[in-house]
Formats: structure tokens, C-alpha cells, sequence
């Protein structure tokens, strides 16, 4: 009996240690997020602007297949629909979704304003009123939303085109003009040809800007390509991301290229 008890304690250290390694390895294990959740959803259905509102709570997906809307007003509770053109105002940004099931007409307008969240406070870039018509009775929404910045476009992108030239380290100072672009910030940065260079990116279906655009003030020499660069870069409204390029161009036709860094 003796010898048994100086083992006591050895034993009660190892049944410790065990119970602690359980429990880190149990806290290990968590749930996705609800950011990432659907940030996987946006992707695997091509959803391309979200909105919401509360009071009654309410959800709209578009994507390039679908408009999907729920909601916990009775009889509207989950609404599907193929996806439509919008239509375009003349003097403002706003657009405007019409599409009909078999017993509700679903008027969708999507304005471009500041709005908050009546509950959370959450900003969002968007406005967004409904329309649902039942039987001759309309029943009106209004929250608000924003559109999903294209993931593509999520990467590190070197130039290799201006115009259809290609370019080389002769025409810039010490290395190529690059882009980094985060589009879960909408903010992007890299070097244009001599200086540094950081700013946002402003991104509907189809559309996109580079706003905001600071550089650093080093002096360039007089073959260098980076005023081109930037001129071109900042009046971009369209682009397209293929074979790992990333075209960018603008309402000239003018256009850069850039190689997805391996």
C-alpha cells in the first residue's frame, strides 16, 4: 500500500494533462462563419447584389440565374424566379427588376444612396425598395444592400500589355506595374511604373472603377510609362478576367493587360 501512494499524484497529472488536451482539441472545432458561409454561397451561385431589410425581416439574392426573395410575411414567405435584364433610369443610378411567378409580381429598385440598417446600423452603399402585388394589393419593403465584388478579381496582377504593346522594365523604373486587389475591402495597391500607388475599387455587374487613387511623389524619368498607366487605369469602366489576365478599359477603347502572379 505503501508504495502505491507516491504513484498518486503522477497519476492525477496525467489524467489532467489528458482532460486538457480534450478540451483544446474540441475548441479547435468550429463553425464556419456567416461572412464565410456566404462568401461560399455567392461564389457557387454567381450572386451578384444582396439586400435586406427588417421590420418585417426580409432577403434578396440576384444572381445571373435567379432572383430569390424571403421573407417572413405570410403568403411571401420564398419567392424564385428566373433572372432579368433591369431596366436603367436616364439621369441616376437606379435599376429596376419586374418579374412575375404564377400568383405574385415582384418589383425590384435598387438605388444608388447611403443607407443603414434600422436594427444592426450596418451601412451599406444601396438602397432597395420592394413591391409585391397579390391579388390587386400591393404590399411595399424598403432596406438596403450591396453589390458582390466579382472574386476574380481577388489577386496580385502584373501589367504585360498597354494597348497592345508589351511592356518592359525599360519602360518603368525597377520593376512592373502590379495591382493588388482585395475585394473583400474593395481597396487595392501596388506600383505604377515609378511610385507606389493605393486606392479603392468601385464594383457593379459589369462595371468597374479604380477611385481614390494616391501615389507617392517620386520623380519619374521621361521614358517612363506610368502617366499612361494611370490615365488609363483611372478612367477604366469595364474589364475581364480570362486565361489569368485581367483586361482592363476604358470608354476609349484603351486597354491594359496584366498576368495573374504565379
Amino acid at each position: 500500500m505503501k508504495k502505491l501512494i507516491p504513484l498518486l499524484p503522477i497519476i492525477l497529472l496525467i489524467i489532467g494533462c489528458k482532460s486538457t488536451l480534450t478540451t483544446s482539441t474540441d475548441t479547435g472545432k468550429s463553425e464556419p462563419t456567416f461572412a464565410y458561409k456566404q462568401q461560399m454561397e455567392n461564389l457557387e451561385k454567381g450572386i451578384y447584389f444582396r439586400g435586406n431589410g427588417n421590420e418585417p425581416d426580409w432577403n434578396l439574392k440576384i444572381s445571373e440565374k435567379a432572383i430569390e426573395f424571403t421573407s417572413l410575411i405570410k403568403g411571401f414567405d420564398t419567392l424564385t424566379t428566373n433572372h432579368v435584364e433591369p431596366i436603367h433610369a436616364m439621369d441616376a443610378n437606379v435599376k429596376m427588376y419586374r418579374v412575375n411567378t404564377n400568383v405574385v409580381t415582384l418589383i425590384i429598385q435598387i438605388m444608388q444612396q447611403k443607407c443603414s440598417n434600422t436594427m444592426s446600423g450596418d451601412k451599406s452603399g444601396y438602397s432597395v425598395r420592394i413591391e409585391l402585388i397579390k391579388d390587386n394589393k400591393s404590399t411595399f419593403l424598403s432596406g438596403c444592400g450591396n453589390y458582390v465584388t466579382d472574386s476574380h478579381l481577388h489577386d496580385i496582377w502584373v501589367l504585360e500589355q498597354i494597348n497592345g504593346q508589351k511592356v518592359s522594365l525599360t519602360d518603368f523604373a525597377k520593376e512592373l506595374p502590379n495591382l493588388e486587389i482585395n475585394t473583400s475591402t474593395n481597396k487595392f495597391l501596388g506600383f505604377a511604373g515609378c511610385n507606389r500607388m493605393n486606392g479603392t475599387i468601385f464594383f457593379e455587374r459589369g462595371l468597374l472603377r479604380f477611385t481614390n487613387v494616391i501615389t507617392t511623389r517620386m520623380t519619374c524619368g521621361a521614358n517612363n510609362k506610368e502617366n499612361d498607366f494611370i490615365k488609363i487605369l483611372q478612367s477604366t469602366t469595364k474589364y475581364n478576367v480570362e486565361n489569368r489576365r485581367l483586361i482592363l478599359i476604358n470608354n476609349s477603347d484603351e486597354e491594359l493587360v496584366f498576368k495573374k502572379l504565379d
